[in-house]
């Protein structure tokens, strides 16, 4: 009896049903510590504060559903518990994503970037673009900044192999945190129309390189106390797989600023391809380190 009441004491979701202030507190600072160190630097670019004033309503509206898709896959495979349940997964994302909105607007009041004089619709702009990565990194900050050592229903113990949709979810996380802070940026067509076809080519071949690379010397120090190295087939699926969501979050931030109004095919392939390297390393760190605990 005493064991099946202990078991029920840790089913998931207790730790929403009754946190003390102290935790509260720790997770609400975790979060903001993580919004702030992951994307403070979006906040301070003029493209950011130009997009806000221009970009239509359904293509805002279209970015916060799918940061809110991230936040639900980052939570479920990478979240404070392994064994979350479906609410608490879909109320965490909830939090994290109304502490990403609130930080924005308190920050870009504080850089003088919104105003009484301003319209509505403006302000809601300017609050949503910059609000959508520092929800991310809300959550990884909730999640990563010192949440293992908390003895009161935090994660235990290692964290099993993640199916291939759980890496997907962590390397798109962060290939987002890494080029929602230059997707927005002049040099990114400016670079890719400077480009030859034989020079972007190079540049695909040393990203990919590049993936491998810290996916491999990353696997090797996490498996160095084991009996094997991992295969090399699989280094070379979990970089093929980190590619391509780098590209799915490069193809997706440059359309969702803008970036590929009034461009033909080529010029928007070579930003994607300009784009894709730093994207790629966030994308390939983003699945191990993210995960790790």
């Amino acid at each position: 009896m005493t064991a099946a009441k202990d078991d029920l004491e840790r089913r998931p979701g207790d730790r929403r049903r009754s946190p003390t202030v102290d935790q509260s507190l720790r997770e609400y600072g975790r979060g903001i510590a993580g919004g702030l160190l992951f994307s403070l630097p979006l906040l301070y670019t003029g493209e950011i504060w130009r997009a806000g004033e221009l970009l239509p309503p359904e293509r805002l509206l279209l970015g916060l559903g799918g940061v809110f898709v991230l936040l639900l896959g980052y939570n479920r495979y990478a979240g404070l518990r392994q064994d979350a349940g479906a609410l608490e997964v879909v109320l965490d994302s909830v939090e994290e994503l109304g502490l990403g909105l609130l930080l924005s607007a308190a920050l870009l009041v504080l850089l003088g970037r919104l105003g009484p004089d301003m319209a509505g619709p403006e302000l809601l702009g300017k609050v949503l673009v910059g609000g959508l990565a520092v929800a991310i990194g809300v959550s990884v900050g909730t999640a990563q900044l010192g949440g293992g050592d908390d003895n009161d229903g935090g994660m235990s113990g290692e964290r099993d192999d993640l199916s291939f949709l759980g890496q997907m979810s962590l390397s798109l996380c962060g290939a987002v945190l890494v080029a929602a802070n230059i997707a927005p940026t002049e040099e990114i067509p400016e670079i890719g129309g400077t480009l030859h076809e034989w020079s972007l080519l190079g540049l695909t071949g040393v990203t990919l390189a590049v993936g491998a690379l810290v996916l491999h010397f990353s696997d090797f120090v996490n498996t160095s106390g084991r009996d094997h190295r991992p295969p090399r087939i699989a280094v070379l699926n979990g970089s093929v797989a980190s590619y391509v969501a780098a590209i799915l979050a490069s193809v997706a931030l440059l359309w969702f600023f803008g970036r590929f109004d009034g461009c033909d095919l080529p010029a928007c392939l070579a930003q994607v391809i300009v784009l894709g390297l730093p994207t790629a390393i966030g994308a390939s760190a983003g699945r191990l380190l993210l995960q790790a605990r």
